[in-house]
């Protein structure tokens, strides 16, 4: 890694507990606060469908008791690293994403911890990742996916809205881009046309500028096809809630579109 553009990056402070060594090529990134059961029980399938993968749950300060050290341990989690500086995903994702780098990996994938997304398609991203693709995108709408009670407002800003916007902006089309499920290589978060380690990113940014700018540097991009469950009878779990947030969103959607993020480098493809 080149030293000088590392102590460039702008990472939140944070606090690691580390509970393993690093065993894999690849590691698991999964964003939480306050998932409670649904985490716990999205940890447990992790460790049944013993993936090539180490995981690193980053947290964003949850108060809830469902990160307990012992538990993590016993689910064969390697790392909690959790986020004490300011910033939301975007933030915790950049967190993250430096740790991981810095310990070596040669990917990332990265999968909600609400439980909604089938696991056992991590193994389908390192694949990807390990056939040369710098950012695979996981797709309930692509064949062999499924997208199981889905409500509707949130299909049709995603078909409608934010698919078309992103791809169009990505010069490739994506199918089911407000996905979290998704891998990057470590070609892709180094390269400095990139720059992902910027406070410019604290809230949703950051997946939606990784999703255009990949293949907008002519790198090796694709889908993968995933399964995502919502609940029924319950509420849905989401940290979108709100008219405000919701337009808040579409505000940073258009802003990757367009290009505000994309650093001043002079290389830009």
């Amino acid at each position: 890694m080149n030293n000088a553009l590392r102590s460039q990056w702008q990472v939140p402070a944070g606090r690691e507990d580390c509970f393993d060594a690093k065993r894999h090529a690849h590691a698991l990134v999964i964003p939480v606060i306050n998932e409670g059961q649904r985490i716990r029980a999205q940890l447990e399938r992790i460790a049944a469908a013993h993936l090539p993968v180490d995981v690193i749950v980053a947290d964003g300060g949850s108060t809830d008791g469902s990160l307990d050290a012992d538990f993590l341990r016993a689910t064969g989690v390697r790392a909690l690293l959790t986020k004490t500086g300011p910033g939301k995903l975007s933030a915790q994702l950049r967190m993250a994403y430096a740790w991981c780098l810095d310990a070596g990996y040669d990917g990332i994938v990265t999968i909600d911890g609400n439980g909604k997304d089938n696991v056992e398609a991590v193994s389908l991203f390192v694949d990807q990742l390990n056939a040369g693709y710098d950012y695979v995108q996981g797709s309930r709408y692509l064949k062999g996916g499924a997208a199981e009670n889905t409500p509707l407002e949130r299909t049709i800003g995603n078909r409608m809205i934010h698919a078309p916007m992103l791809s169009i902006a990505a010069r490739h089309w994506f199918t089911d881009t407000t996905n979290g499920f998704r891998a990057y290589s470590v070609r892709y978060l180094l390269d400095p046309r990139v720059q992902p380690f910027r406070d410019v990113f604290a809230r949703y940014e950051l997946l939606f500028y990784l999703t255009v700018r990949a293949s907008q540097l002519g790198l090796k991009v694709g889908e993968v096809p995933v399964r995502r469950s919502y609940p029924v009878g319950e509420p849905i779990p989401t940290k979108v809630t709100g008219t405000s947030a919701k337009l808040q969103m579409l505000k940073q959607t258009f802003r990757a579109a367009r290009g505000t993020f994309n650093p001043s480098t002079g290389q830009d493809g």
